[in-house]
């Protein structure tokens, strides 16, 4: 066992917050607001935590990767890649963290030094980079604004920050919002010189990570960032799944609209140009906009569990 590096007080403090962080499931934000304490306080105490030896990870293995349905999904929607994970389904925290070490064992098998890595913020690829230990030295850039929630600690640009620590390449990161409140400030946001410049190796890349969000309550982070009105007159517009803020109909069209003139990140076509993007998804609700996201071009392969695998083969075209 490790000898503590500080007083008994401080150790029992730092035990405290890695215990509600690591067993309870608490976020960063629960834990600060208990213990009286800021974000990257407790941010801190959880890194001594790890360094001290106080706190010891263990991954045996993300779940058994199932190589059979693995190579049905494939198959059935004609993926570059697709690891399926033999993972019980259980609370969505449980699935992402799942799910976040089977796609960081994939990234760090298949990006190259050649490649230059995109990264839209999702509560899945946050999990991902958080199990992330090994990645070749590549640029790492921002494709997406930050969309604050309650409860959600990680934003696009820390998201940026681990992933591209972790390489040990340049990050690419801008402080902005993922959507606000008009188009003009958008675009003026847009011409920002950080913004610019992320933007601007937007073309440059050759795999991305994201999530895909149903249109519904709690599958969606933009979803339940947007209001009820403007909710309900997209889902009337056709629109069943968002990707990195793309609104996509059943058929994987982009659909016009308001709030995409709002939005700061990457666009349909721009999307649909990256030769590997590989979407995190989890949860049967979203079977359909996995679909659109497939059939759009948006997503080109997938990091799934067993029972979704199962549930898209079951509704891909015979």
């Amino acid at each position: 066992m490790a000898t503590p590096a500080r007083g008994p007080a401080q150790l029992v403090l730092t035990a405290s917050v890695a215990r509600r962080y690591y067993i309870d499931g608490r976020s960063k934000i629960e834990i600060a607001e208990e213990f009286s304490l800021s974000r990257f306080k407790v941010a801190r105490l959880l890194d001594d935590a790890r360094s001290s030896g106080l706190v010891r990870i263990e991954i045996g293995h993300p779940g058994v990767v199932d190589v059979e349905l693995s190579g049905r999904l494939m198959e059935a929607l004609g993926l570059a890649h697709c690891v399926v994970t033999d993972t019980p389904d259980e609370h969505p925290t449980a699935l992402r963290e799942h799910l976040g070490a089977a796609a960081a064992e994939l990234l760090t098998e298949i990006v190259t030094p050649d490649d230059v890595l995109g990264l839209s913020w999702a509560r899945s690829v946050s999990a991902m980079a958080t199990a992330l230990r090994e990645l070749a030295t590549v640029p790492v850039v921002q494709l997406t604004g930050a969309l604050a929630r309650p409860g959600v600690d990680d934003s696009s640009i820390e998201l940026v920050r681990e992933v591209a620590r972790v390489s040990g390449g340049p990050a690419y990161f801008f402080y902005a919002p993922m959507a606000v409140p008009d188009a003009t400030t958008a675009r003026a946001l847009r011409r920002q010189p950080e913004v610019e410049r992320a933007f601007s190796l937007i073309g440059s890349v050759t795999k991305a990570v994201a999530g895909v969000g149903a249109w519904e309550p709690e599958q969606s982070t933009l979803y339940d960032a947007t209001g009820e009105a403007e909710r309900a007159d997209l889902a009337r517009r056709g629109v069943c799944a968002d990707v990195s803020g793309v609104l996509l109909d059943v058929h994987g069209d982009a659909v016009p609209a308001d709030l995409t003139e709002r939005m700061i990140g990457i666009t349909a076509e721009q999307m649909r140009a990256v030769p590997e993007v590989i979407g995190i998804v989890y949860g049967t609700a979203k079977v359909q906009a996995v679909q659109a996201a497939v059939r759009g071009g948006l997503v080109d392969s997938l990091v799934t569990h067993s029972t979704m695998a199962t549930a898209l083969i079951a509704a891909a075209p015979r």
